[in-house]
């Protein structure tokens, strides 16, 4: 099985498709639910961020599963297929691994070294176990990936700075003039997003005020910084008391134009959310500066269109994460490829056994005179040579397997031994 990733990011793909991509719970359901009805799809993991919109499979033809991730995203999401190409970066096999770990680890996120992507991978792969759609394959592969971010995170100093776009947004606002520290911030918003950023603001300085939807949720974020909560409904009286706003709520219900915010004491505009939560408009208002994803992108990319060593962690801190990375990759590939060879390996070692039973047999027949010791002796011994003549080729070719670059000692075997291939895909199905 091999694993086919369609990425859609903030280095493929403008702001506005990517607001298109973003997938709720719900969207993400009828997703890996057609997903799955493909012949050529067998697993499936939905990834989407206000960075990127992924899809993670397990395929059995690369262009069938292609071809099936493509035209999921235009029948579901309604994305043509020649738009979806156009803006995304297909990743296979080895290279879909490597991806997979960047990702997780934060080292391909819009600042790079975050952490909270990993959380968003682990509600992803969660929400795809909890609809049948995740087997051993990528299971496996995303489980070592929040080993491995964990792994960056603990070992790295890209890991250990505590980057996020909460502090990217607020280290703009400062060098436009803006230092939170003692200000009146107001979060619009109670998710994990919201949560980060009123605990930020908070060990800066500044007085949090939080409004949601939900009261409750926003009662207890307030708690843990020592703010208040108010309710939705009274958005435009906190606006009215706030020196920053911080908004992060995706909901495309909320929408602060400029006429909202044109008789407000407010300075400063983080806007996290995709789709936007504030206008561009706000942005041309005087005296107000305006942080969203468009600008945090720009930061991000330089003029070639790579990401830049000014937002996030440093190109050294960067090289070390990744060779980190690297590494796990090459583990993970090797312990793959090792997987690969072993339905071979019993389908070899059954052969071997069936032959063996059928002569003993045969031998019992023509020396039926042989006592019950002498039987078991021959037995003994026969057994002995077929697992000395086995033992090292099978213990060889599983370490061969784990090395990149070498032939396909798995399929010379197959050749060699003439192993039945439906015998070999049983085992696979099986494991």
């Amino acid at each position: 099985m091999s694993i086919l990733v369609v990425s859609v990011s903030h280095k493929t793909a403008p702001m506005d498709l990517l607001a298109r991509l973003t997938l709720p719970a719900d969207v993400t359901s009828k997703v890996l639910s057609s997903l799955l009805s493909s012949e050529h799809v067998d697993e499936a993991v939905v990834l989407s961020t206000c960075n990127r919109t992924e899809l993670y499979a397990a395929v059995t033809r690369f262009h069938g599963g292609l071809q099936a991730l493509t035209e999921t995203v235009e029948q579901i999401v309604g994305i043509s297929v020649e738009t979806l190409q156009d803006n995304c970066a297909v990743f296979y096999d080895e290279a879909a691994v490597s991806h997979c770990f960047s990702v997780t680890s934060g080292l391909d996120s819009m600042v790079r070294g975050e952490h909270q992507i990993l959380g968003q991978v682990r509600q992803s792969l969660n929400h795809a176990q909890s609809e049948g759609a995740v087997g051993t394959t990528l299971n496996a592969l995303f489980q070592q990936a929040l080993r491995v971010a964990k792994r960056v995170q603990t070992e790295t100093a890209a890991g250990t700075a505590g980057r996020s776009l909460v502090t990217a947004s607020l280290a703009e606002l400062a060098d436009r003039g803006i230092d939170v520290g003692g200000l009146r911030a107001l979060v619009v918003g109670a998710g994990s997003m919201a949560a980060l950023a009123a605990h930020t603001l908070d060990d800066r300085g500044a007085a949090v005020t939080l409004v949601n939807r939900t009261l409750e949720k926003a009662d207890r974020l307030a708690d843990a910084v020592g703010g208040r909560a108010r309710p939705l409904e009274e958005l435009t009286d906190a606006l009215d008391h706030a020196d920053v706003v911080v908004t992060c709520t995706g909901a495309r219900g909320l929408r602060l134009t400029a006429d909202d915010l044109r008789h407000t004491p407010v300075r400063g505009v983080v806007d996290l959310a995709l789709p936007a939560d504030v206008a561009d408009e706000v942005g041309e208002l005087p005296g107000v500066e305006l942080v969203n994803l468009d600008v945090l992108a720009r930061i991000a990319h330089d003029e070639s269109g790579g990401i830049a060593d000014g937002l996030g962690a440093g190109a050294g801190e960067i090289a070390e994460a990744e060779a980190v990375v690297a590494e796990e990759v090459k583990d993970f590939l090797g312990l793959r490829r090792a997987a690969a060879v072993a339905p071979t390996v019993v389908a070899l070692r059954s052969m071997a056994q069936d032959v063996m039973t059928a002569e003993l047999a045969r031998l019992n027949a023509r020396l039926p005179y042989l006592g019950d010791k002498e039987r078991e002796e021959i037995q003994t011994a026969v057994r002995r040579v077929v697992e000395k003549l086995l033992h090292q080729p099978t213990v060889r070719v599983k370490q061969l397997a784990a090395m990149p670059d070498t032939p396909d000692y798995a399929a010379a075997l197959r050749e060699l031994f003439a192993l039945d291939s439906a015998a070999i895909e049983a085992v696979s199905q099986s494991r």
